[in-house]
């Protein structure tokens, strides 16, 4: 998302040179939106993708739904089953491909029963526009009214050491039904990356300057969890991100850290989480620098979290 949109400006070269850098690394996930800059990063990733001659390594995992205006405003959701149909035959073209490995509509749309927009997405698996179905940001009885239409392969959602409420209802009902989860926030929108500060500036075009979490008290509660985080990550000479990135890996097989990385030095660093096992030990100071429920701040906006199936 960041290559595209809401996170301030981007540099173009860079971003297929990190999707490059992240294929040649043995990456195969890439997760996009159909409405991250309106089409954008779609079109970026299918750019990369060609220069590379490798759609075959790439899963690609596209949210749709959201509905955008001409001055990037946000418009709802849509999710009937001819809109999925439509929204899918675009994501096709951008992308430059046949086919779509997981498909999912972002938020779930409130006039739309879930069992028709999971219905004509399983309508384009056997048609073979799709492979699988995924979910986002969806409650426990979302989960299960979607998994007695189809299969439901994954859900994305937002986890990691300051957002960790799916633990109580979300991820055991997936672990239920056999469905993965895929992680995404696990920096927390760089919060806590160890490279965030209380003075950092942000673009008008940045929405982290509309986030609860990077305001005021708020960013000066959640970076000193950040610092006792820190201590942690030194004490196993890796980075504050790579740490927060292996709490995630070390939550079970079934999770997948989704890495926003723009930029080929923080995909390296990323990527080095992989180098770092954390023992009982390792969480159990993790778990006291960072208890559960210690974040200052909404993860959204008020407006935007009365969009969350999960939240409810």
């Amino acid at each position: 998302m960041g290559m595209s949109a809401l996170y301030g400006d981007s540099d173009r070269a860079e971003s297929i040179a990190t999707l490059h850098a992240a294929l040649d690394a043995g990456v195969t996930l890439l997760d996009t939106g159909d409405f991250y800059g309106m089409g954008h990063n779609e079109m970026l990733i299918g750019e990369a993708l060609r220069a590379s001659s490798r759609r075959e390594q790439a899963l690609l995992s596209v949210k749709f739904g959201a509905l955008r205006d001409a001055n990037g405003g946000w418009a709802g959701y849509d999710g009937r089953p001819a809109a999925v149909k439509n929204f899918l035959a675009y994501s096709l073209q951008r992308l430059g491909t046949d086919h779509i490995d997981v498909y999912r509509i972002a938020r779930i749309d409130p006039e739309v029963p879930v069992e028709e927009t999971i219905g004509a997405i399983a309508e384009a698996v056997e048609a073979g526009h799709v492979r699988h179905i995924g979910l986002s940001e969806v409650g426990a009885d979302t989960i299960r009214r979607a998994a007695a239409v189809a299969p439901i392969s994954d859900l994305q959602i937002e986890y990691s050491l300051i957002s960790r409420s799916i633990e109580d209802e979300i991820l055991p009902a997936c672990r239920e039904l056999g469905i993965g989860v895929t992680a995404y926030g696990v920096l927390s929108r760089g919060l806590i990356s160890g490279h965030w500060s209380r003075d950092r500036k942000l673009a008008a075009n940045d929405f982290r300057g509309m986030s609860p979490r990077f305001s005021g008290d708020n960013l000066d509660r959640n970076l000193d969890l950040v610092d006792a985080l820190r201590k942690v990550a030194e004490g196993k000479g890796a980075t504050v991100a790579q740490t927060a990135i292996a709490w995630g890996l070390a939550q079970g097989e079934d999770i997948v850290p989704l890495v926003g990385a723009r930029r080929r030095d923080r995909l390296t660093e990323a990527l080095g989480a992989l180098d770092f096992t954390l023992d009982a030990a390792d969480l159990a100071a993790i778990e006291e620098a960072v208890p559960a429920g210690a974040a200052a701040g909404a993860r959204y906006p008020e407006a935007q979290m009365a969009h969350l199936d999960s939240e409810k």
